[in-house]
């Protein structure tokens, strides 16, 4: 039958979903070193944009060729990111005990403070979720991609609240609705989010340097 076909939308679609599962193992024991959790994720969103393209391979070489190329890279942009994501969550838990335990004028400053941590919490966020899929589409230094990242959140908000939006529903459905969704679990995130920010990637690979195929 035509809808049981290769080529038809119902097919690819499943195919679609078997890569996520199959991608979202790889990226599980990829990143279970903690520090190469940057270069999985790099790897992860290099093979969705692959197959968002139509231009997929072989899935395990696809992903370890990206791995191996991005790894010194991508970890030094994922330690930067642990280590500021923890800064600010340190600084938040002691402003929110500290202006609890205030009143007055005292309050008043712990609030402001609380204030600047969640508007440097908002950019943060905006960083980590494009830094590595734009990682996965161009070569560029460290700071320039950090920088580049979030020009490109800012600049295509609505895509950025989107991906937020993926990543969130999916994870309040897997703690929420059902469980089982955690087998596709980031890969489905992934592919999603390869495909809402495809066209943003390829008019930034215009700019800068793409990555080889």
């Amino acid at each position: 039958m035509r809808f049981f076909s290769y080529e038809s939308r119902f097919s690819q679609l499943v195919l679609k979903f078997c890569y996520c599962c199959f991608l979202n193992l790889l990226w599980v024991i990829c990143s279970l070193p903690v520090v190469t959790i940057g270069a999985s994720t790099t790897a992860l969103y290099y093979c969705c944009f692959r197959i968002i393209r139509g231009e997929e391979d072989y899935i395990i070489p696809m992903f370890f060729r990206s791995f191996r190329e991005n790894l010194k890279q991508a970890a030094v942009i994922w330690l930067i990111l642990l280590g500021v994501g923890a800064f600010l969550a340190a600084d938040a838990y002691i402003l929110i005990h500290l202006r609890s335990s205030s009143a007055g004028t005292a309050a008043v400053f712990w609030t402001i403070l609380l204030a600047v941590i969640f508007a440097a919490a908002v950019f943060y966020t905006i960083i980590l979720l494009i830094v590595f899929p734009l990682l996965a589409s161009v070569e560029n230094t460290v700071p320039a991609m950090l920088k580049n990242a979030f020009l490109i959140g800012t600049h295509y908000l609505f895509a950025t609240l989107s991906v937020l939006g993926v990543h969130f529903f999916i994870f309040f459905a897997i703690v929420r609705l059902f469980t089982p969704l955690i087998i596709p679990g980031e890969g489905l995130c992934a592919m999603l989010t390869a495909w809402l920010l495809n066209n943003i990637m390829l008019a930034s690979s215009s700019d800068e340097e793409t990555k080889p195929n």
